[in-house]
């Protein structure tokens, strides 16, 4: 009997509808001569699987169950597609590890840490990992919003600390526009992050590791006209991937070295993404690391599958049987 196979989509934030169309690259990319894949949205307390009659059915909360056909239907194992809580934060993988499902990304620890991006810049940089200048805001906080320009610099972006998709991000130029940008940030997350501008050229890497081999992608080069990489450029096509990134031998290996320590520093699993800036004289600067990347067919893991020469299904396949061993 073939494995059973939840793609686990939706969630609470903003980026539910980016999920959904991971949810359906997943869907493809999974191999159905394998497994048996069913997907599952999590919308709040309402948990539903998508039966082939395209009717959706409730997931038990007890043990992630669903009824078809008269029979109890059990998973075993997850694919975590959720951008935001709760199944990028690690308050999903925490209910897996309680009822014992094997799931694809990092476990609670290190989806909790990558979520919050503040104390993640913090952990990361006590292994060498170069972050930009950046201040911490809280909800009641009384904020100075000159002191913050004063640390940080102008430009300087702000965004909430558990969020993605930049939804919620302002690249602020004057002082004057900073306690909106914060009220914007707010409305998206819990907590704030001003962080000082980079300058040079973006570039993200993906990479796994099983037990039997690591993989680290090529690297693709993000370029916009747009003032950031914000969500038009991410989603509406107002940018151009280059996928290998127009970077020299060494700086390659740099990044893709400095994606391996990330991986290894953070004790994570499955794929993650890991987002950077080169600055002109060749120090990379870290932006963010996504522990549950985008897989739509266009996402830049998926590109940078088949820039490598590999076969996203054989990658798909090595997650799941990495977990199922």
């Amino acid at each position: 009997m073939k494995p059973i196979i939840a793609i686990v989509a939706g969630g609470d934030s903003s980026e539910w509808q980016v999920s959904l169309r991971s949810a359906a690259g997943l869907n493809e990319f999974i191999p159905s001569e394998k497994y048996t894949k069913y997907i599952v949205t999590v919308v709040g307390k309402t948990w539903q699987v998508e039966l082939p009659s395209g009717e959706k059915a409730p997931i038990d909360r007890n043990d992630f169950s669903f009824m078809l056909d008269g029979e109890k239907v059990k998973f075993d194992f997850a694919y975590i597609t959720i951008h935001g809580t709760p199944g990028e934060n690690g308050i999903l993988q925490g209910y897996f590890d309680l009822i014992g499902l094997p799931y694809s990304c990092c476990g609670v620890l290190a989806a909790s840490l990558t979520f919050d991006k503040y104390p993640c810049n913090r952990y990361l940089k006590s292994f060498g990992v170069n972050v930009a200048e950046s201040v911490w805001l809280h909800r009641g906080d009384k904020i100075d919003e000159k002191l913050i320009a004063e640390k940080v610099g102008l430009p300087c972006f702000v965004k909430p600390c558990d969020g993605g998709s930049s939804f919620g991000v302002t690249k602020v130029k004057t002082l004057e526009e900073m306690p909106l940008a914060i009220e914007k940030a707010f409305a998206e997350g819990k907590e704030v992050m001003v962080e000082a501008l980079m300058t040079g050229t973006e570039v993200t890497c993906g990479m796994y590791r099983t037990r039997a081999k690591e993989v680290v992608f090529p690297i693709t080069e993000v370029v916009t006209a747009n003032e950031f990489f914000d969500y038009d450029a991410k989603y509406n096509g107002q940018v151009e991937e280059i996928t290998p990134a127009r970077l020299s031998e060494e700086w390659t290996r740099n990044v893709q070295n400095e994606t391996r320590k990330i991986y290894s520093a953070l004790n994570a699993k499955g794929i993650i993404r890991v987002d950077y800036i080169i600055e002109p004289s060749g120090k990379i600067n870290l932006l963010e690391v996504n522990t549950t990347p985008g897989m739509t067919a266009t996402s830049f893991i998926p590109q940078q599958v088949r820039a490598a020469g590999l076969d996203i299904r054989d990658v798909m396949s090595d997650i799941i049987e990495n977990e199922l061993l």
